[in-house]
């Protein structure tokens, strides 16, 4: 009996090795590998996808910008120059339009001439937070923005990424491995992402091409974007990851006096993708 314990716990530990190895991310290339790429980041007017906008840019990458606001596009392109971009273009777009994601892939053509890595950032939809009214046109747009559109473009983007040997980059979050209340049309696309991305990913194994899909799991982040959810829905706090290294453990934190709302929702995830980051 003793030797069939010790066989099963070697066996659960080489399943689990295995899971964790397909499902987490490998280390991010030095920098001097990253200069001279070509890179396309979407929502990168502001919040993570402006970060990490500017952490390619101090690795001297060619970078496409794509959001709906011009404004604030040009604002952050002008930075990634002066942080050391090889190249900072942008593009008006916008993602509830399945064409203008098409259209995103053809200026990486034409101005970037290929493509090395695409990050799929951007977020949108009406309705994504609150209770959930049966409103089948805030579904359709939380689901057209936050995965069709992100199909779209990775398909679009496909052959060039081939051509490269080049890398996808899915920003998540736990709304899509952990279900949670006021988050439905939300938690849906991203659990979307999840089964598409890691299916996909299989697939090009199988198949041996040579095409990186990563999918980085991130907790609430300390955006412009979370704050006002916080701010709007304070009582609808619930289902909160917390204190989670990598965002598995689940804690009802109810908004208290001593742990508003606002302070609860920035509460970061340390996930390796914050950590590698992390400045």
């Amino acid at each position: 009996m003793a030797a069939i314990r010790l066989l099963l716990s070697l066996l659960t530990g080489l399943c689990a090795y295995y899971f964790y190895s397909q499902e987490t991310l490998s280390p991010f290339k030095p920098p001097e590998m990253v200069r001279g790429k070509r890179v396309l980041v979407t929502g990168s007017s502001t919040g993570i996808g402006e970060q990490i906008a500017y952490e390619f840019a101090r690795m001297g990458a060619h970078l496409l910008l794509t959001a709906r606001r011009e404004k604030q596009l040009k604002e952050v392109a002008q930075k990634c120059l002066e942080l050391g971009a090889s190249s900072a273009r942008h593009v008006v777009s916008d993602m509830n339009n399945l064409t203008s994601a098409q259209n995103v892939i053809e200026d990486a053509r034409n101005k970037l001439r290929g493509l090395d890595y695409l990050v799929l950032n951007h977020v949108g939809g009406s309705g994504r937070f609150g209770p959930f009214q049966g409103d089948m046109a805030a579904v359709t747009s939380s689901m057209t923005v936050n995965f069709l559109s992100y199909v779209q473009l990775t398909v679009s983007a496909m052959t060039m990424l081939q051509e490269s040997q080049g890398s996808i980059i899915v920003i998540s979050s736990l709304s899509g491995r952990i279900g949670a209340p006021f988050t439905l049309s939300y938690s849906a696309a991203k659990f979307a992402l999840e089964g598409f991305y890691s299916s996909l990913r299989r697939e090009l194994r199988l198949r041996e091409i040579s095409l990186s899909v990563t999918v980085a799991v991130l907790g609430y982040i300390d955006t412009a974007k979370v704050d006002c959810w916080f701010t709007r829905l304070p009582h609808h706090l619930s289902s909160i990851p917390h204190n989670s290294c990598y965002g598995f453990d689940v804690l009802f934190v109810p908004p208290t006096a001593s742990i508003p709302a606002p302070s609860t929702g920035t509460e970061s995830l340390k996930t390796r993708l914050c950590v590698q980051w992390e400045h």
